[in-house]
């Protein structure tokens, strides 16, 4: 990785930039990952998310990091946010956030589905509380069936889901897909479902109960296998991955993902490679590639053992849609990553200036607020009210 630079900190208030949830205010409850990057996903579209946070503090503060101060995982989930400490157990706390409640439009928690009534923060009650407030719950399983109550966690979800035997090599043990895929899915889902809840609400003038499960997040991802005709044998391939061609490469130094699944692009592939086999009839759909692996990987490796990964990424261009394999650590300052302004330098009270992700989303005419640190526990306590 090249030598990081370092921009001038982004301001953590004030918010400059309208974005399209500008002057909606959320209520971020959750831990983890699911739940508060959701959140974050709103932060980033304009609008104030608060951070409640129990004494303890998020769990995903306490997971394993290399940085001293703070939790990684914690700094890259949680941006954009306002951060309090309430412990609902207390009566003077749950009445601070009932206040905030009555304000707010959107609440947002991932307990499991039997712990809010406990606590008194069911929808429920909240909604007598504030008939406008979108109230969205995370959960591992839903909210109904015989599993509504377990703890559910990514991993978890990815393995009770198929994800993981389709993950691992035929014949092989299941694989771990790592990245929180389930969880940063749910996310998306979260964000959507909110703000699909406040479009509506401006109509009805109402909010409403949106749900999302980690198990429907799972199986909505995977929603090209979950097919099943009638009359189909349940036991089927629902790989998707096409074999043969498409993949991951070795090449002289470093390794390369090729994907050749069209005419053009097999031909391209040939003309590239120097390989002489376009025209031959047994390879010319990728079934019949997949079918004859063992012909073609052979001679394609023994053609891209003569250049490395980033010179064959470059003869290839548009040409053969392909990846040198990089590291995390590279897309810091990859020319693309830099042109679609996506790393940002946030200034955190502890941890000091750090770079990280900021505008998934774009918006032409509301671009959103410039994004601001993590909070550390309770940061703001004194400002929200």
């Amino acid at each position: 990785m090249n030598e990081q630079r370092m921009e001038s900190p982004r301001q953590q208030a004030p918010r400059a930039q309208a974005g399209p949830l500008a002057g909606v205010r959320v209520l971020d409850l959750s831990a983890y990952i699911a739940g508060p990057y959701g959140c974050t996903l709103l932060a980033d579209q304009g609008a104030d998310v608060i951070k409640i946070e129990p004494p303890g503090g998020d769990n995903l503060r306490q997971y394993p990091s290399t940085l001293a101060t703070e939790s990684r995982a914690f700094l890259g989930v949680n941006r954009s946010k306002r951060g309090i400490v309430l412990d609902l157990k207390r009566a003077e706390d749950h009445a601070a956030l009932l206040r905030l409640v009555r304000d707010a439009d959107v609440l947002v928690h991932n307990f499991r589905p039997s712990v809010p009534a406990r606590l008194g923060i069911d929808h429920d009650r909240l909604n007598l509380v504030n008939p406008r407030l979108v109230y969205c719950a995370v959960t591992g399983y839903g909210e109904d069936g015989p599993m509504r109550d377990k703890a559910g966690y990514d991993q978890v979800l990815q393995t009770m889901t198929g994800m993981c035997a389709l993950q691992g090599k035929r014949g092989g043990p299941p694989e771990v897909i790592y990245g929180s895929v389930v969880d940063y899915y749910a996310a998306a889902l979260l964000a959507a479902g909110v703000s699909s809840a406040l479009y509506e609400r401006e109509r009805s003038g109402l909010g409403q109960f949106v749900g999302v499960s980690l198990l429907r997040s799972a199986l909505t991802m995977q929603s090209a296998r979950m097919i099943w005709a009638e009359g189909e044998s349940l036991d089927i391939g629902r790989d998707m991955r096409s074999g043969g061609v498409t993949g991951i490469h070795p090449t002289r130094e470093g390794y390369i993902y090729i994907s050749a699944n069209t005419p053009r692009f097999w031909k391209a592939l040939c003309e590239r490679t120097g390989l002489d086999l376009h025209e031959d009839a047994r390879f010319d759909t990728v079934r019949k590639r997949a079918e004859h692996h063992a012909l073609i990987v052979p001679k394609l490796h023994l053609a891209l053992s003569t250049r490395t990964a980033l010179e064959w990424e470059s003869i290839f261009g548009d040409e053969v849609p392909s990846a040198a394999a990089r590291r995390i650590e590279d897309m810091f300052d990859h020319p693309q990553v830099a042109a679609e302004g996506m790393i940002a330098t946030f200034e955190h009270p502890v941890v000091g200036k750090y770079r990280g992700v900021t505008h998934p989303v774009k918006f032409g005419r509301t671009p959103g607020p410039e994004p601001f640190a993590a909070p550390v526990l309770g940061q703001h306590g004194n400002e929200v009210g």
